[in-house]
């Protein structure tokens, strides 16, 4: 449940801190007559991100053990991509994003109402497929019932709690930090995914070595068992698995990491010039 949470409160957080942005600005600059197609925007991208994601649930449902095993892992693994991708955007933008929307808001403002409702649809519809999906991906790899969704509600209402106070001015904290360390745990939540997504492309077919097992630890730490639930749920861990599953997982795992805190190609120092000898006696250049 703890994985799912932290999704929905990451991505959930980046919609609102959108929407709070858009909307403090509209009132600040005296224009909130503006303010209804902002929302018109907002309600039509969380609609649109409901949608596909019942779509993708009881789509998937109405398919072939093997057909659904295939598109689960294929959407797994697209799902892991956007989010990686949304994880370095954020990171490398986060100071900077409130400057960026106010750009992008002041040009759809000179375009018109049309252009409102399209910037803010854009803008938070972006963020609710990547979250629609992830967590779809998420809670076919825990295969936990209801507990994933009820996980990932309840961190888009916290989200939603959050994007509040920091509109009223009663939270401040450094959003930087913030989307560095969460988006660390995201990486290693979405490393697990995408191995449950190799799994699924084993089970269906289209990758080999589906009884190739890595390790067996079930007797050490049951599926059944309180703390395997707890540990597939925070990190889609699975006591036995593939070898294919395990090289993926640490080949996505340890060089995303790795990127992500500038452990690679980062820190190194330029090699000094060498220093030309003069011959003695010679002038100072002026």
């Amino acid at each position: 449940m703890f994985g799912n949470y932290l999704i929905g409160l990451r991505e959930g957080l980046e919609a609102s801190l959108v929407v709070c942005i858009l909307i403090a600005y509209l009132v600040k600059t005296g224009r909130r007559d503006k303010l209804p197609p902002v929302w018109l925007g907002v309600g039509s991208a969380v609609v649109l991100s409901m949608v596909f994601g019942a779509v993708l649930q009881f789509g998937s449902s109405q398919l072939t053990f093997e057909a659904q095993e295939a598109l689960g892992g294929s959407l797994s693994i697209i799902s892991v991509g956007l989010v990686t991708w949304m994880v370095f955007w954020m990171r490398r933008t986060a100071r900077h994003l409130k400057t960026e929307l106010h750009g992008k808001l002041d040009a759809a403002l000179a375009m018109g109402t049309t252009a409102l409702v399209v910037t803010s649809f854009l803008a938070v519809g972006r963020e609710g497929l990547e979250t629609a999906l992830f967590i779809w991906s998420a809670v076919q790899a825990t295969d936990d019932g209801w507990n994933p969704l009820v996980g990932a509600a309840l961190g888009l209402l916290t989200s939603v709690v959050l994007g509040w106070l920091f509109y009223r001015g009663a939270l401040k904290i450094n959003l930087a930090r913030f989307f560095t360390w969460t988006g660390a745990m995201l990486v290693v939540v979405a490393a697990g995914v995408l191995a449950y997504g190799v799994h699924d492309l084993q089970e269906a077919g289209w990758l080999p070595g589906l009884h190739s097992t890595a390790f067996d630890i079930s007797s050490t730490i049951p599926k059944d068992s309180w703390y395997g639930t707890l540990l597939k749920g925070v990190f889609n861990f699975q006591p036995d698995p593939t070898v294919l599953q395990l090289v993926v997982w640490l080949l996505y795992l340890v060089p995303t990491l790795a990127v992500f805190f500038g452990l690679l190609g980062g820190g190194r120092s330029k090699p000094a010039k060498p220093v030309e000898a003069k011959p003695a006696g010679a002038e100072p250049a002026a």
